[in-house]
């Protein structure tokens, strides 16, 4: 085990990294993090912030001769990055589980050889492979295949002429086109394994999504508790397959009553922030926990609960970058009983940057559901 007061090492500096950070000083540790933005939401609460890139080999070997041990909080760290740290302390997760959640290609060949529910899809490395797809595969959504998220790095195609059209957008990088499926709803499950291959899931988590960004998160699910344990089952599977150690998330479509994997993100996930708020333990301590040797915690969520995502669009006049600038009248969700606003401390707001969040917890979850609502549309969060 690795006990307090040790340093830890955090590989990126957003708002999950923030959340460790405040999760390990609760806990006695202390944490350095290292990321090039000199505003780091993360850097700003650290002990230590190591601003530079994450190949800079100065900074990564300060960070190994300080740290008993690292993690990270985004999916796009360079494997080789973790690869190097990983000899000089343990760096958990390991390289090899990063390298095929941050990689749709990759991702999408270990579903499908480890006999794991995906939808259709092919792998797109030049035009050629556009022509040669089948048919069956539109209409489609094309990915790339590195460094999407929040919807970027996406295209609606409806035909394999406008699949072209978009993979030339996207400067003919490496894609996977998948097919569009009959969406019900989507799920994700938050779990953490530790180093002798014990997991803990958090309760399934329903989203809604708003222009590819996640708006909403209820939890637990209003599905059946088949479909609940089932996601939970294979989130569990594909950790063991991956070797996985830390805190995972796995997005699932519910297509036609049948659950289909999206996503995994080797990290604590948006969809998990509720667990500060309505879980005995949060999905950033089980990080914490797994990266030290701790036993997990108990993951029992104690309210149902719904998270509201905060989009720097709110920080402007009329929702959009060309209204006037202001705070938020943050007096409206503070007189919420129940509710708890959670802001992130980025330096600037901007359309699409995820600024904050608000989680409204309770016995009744009809009630619970209701007030959430109430209160997104108050602070003025639109459905566009």
């Amino acid at each position: 085990m690795i006990l307090p007061p040790a340093t830890l090492g955090m590989l990126g500096g957003g708002q999950l990294g923030r959340f460790f950070v405040a999760a390990a000083h609760e806990m006695g540790y202390k944490v350095w993090v290292l990321d090039p933005d000199p505003h780091s939401p993360a850097g700003l609460i650290a002990d230590r912030h190591l601003q530079a890139r994450y190949d800079d080999f100065a900074a990564l070997d300060a960070l190994a001769d300080g740290c008993a041990a690292v993690t990270t909080e985004f999916e796009n760290v360079p494997a080789d990055t973790l690869d190097y740290l990983a000899k000089f302390a343990p760096v958990r997760p390991g390289a090899a589980a990063v390298a095929v959640c941050q990689n749709r290609i990759a991702e999408k060949r270990f579903l499908r050889d480890n006999g794991l529910p995906h939808g259709p899809f092919a792998v797109i490395a030049s035009e050629a492979d556009i022509a040669a797809a089948d048919g069956s595969l539109f209409p489609a959504i094309l990915k790339v295949a590195r460094f999407g998220y929040d919807g970027k790095g996406q295209a609606r195609v409806a035909n394999a002429a406008e699949a072209l059209q978009a993979f030339r957008q996207f400067k003919g990088e490496p894609c996977v086109l998948e097919r569009m499926l009959t969406l019900d709803y989507e799920v994700s499950v938050v779990l953490s394994r530790d180093e002798n291959g014990k997991v803990k899931c958090f309760p399934t988590v329903e989203n809604r999504h708003t222009g590819g960004i996640l708006d909403v998160s209820i939890a637990p699910a209003r599905a059946s508790a088949c479909l609940r344990d089932s996601a939970q089952e294979y989130a569990e599977r594909i950790a063991e397959r991956l070797g996985f150690i830390g805190t995972l998330a796995v997005e699932f479509f519910v297509s036609r009553g049948e659950l289909v994997v999206n996503e995994m993100a080797p990290r604590p996930h948006n969809s998990g922030h509720h667990t500060i708020d309505a879980c005995v333990t949060s999905q950033y301590e089980q990080q914490v926990r797994a990266l030290c040797g701790l036993p997990l915690g108990d993951v029992r969520q104690h309210s149902a609960s719904v998270m509201v995502n905060l989009l720097g669009e709110l920080w402007f006049e009329g929702g959009d970058a060309h209204g006037r600038y202001r705070e938020p009248d943050w007096s409206i969700l503070h007189a919420v009983p129940g509710l708890r606003l959670h802001l992130y401390g980025k330096h600037h707001a901007r359309p699409g940057r995820k600024m904050g969040h608000f989680t409204v917890i309770g016995d009744d979850p009809a009630e619970v559901l209701a007030k959430a609502l109430a209160a997104r549309s108050a602070i003025g969060v639109r459905d566009d």
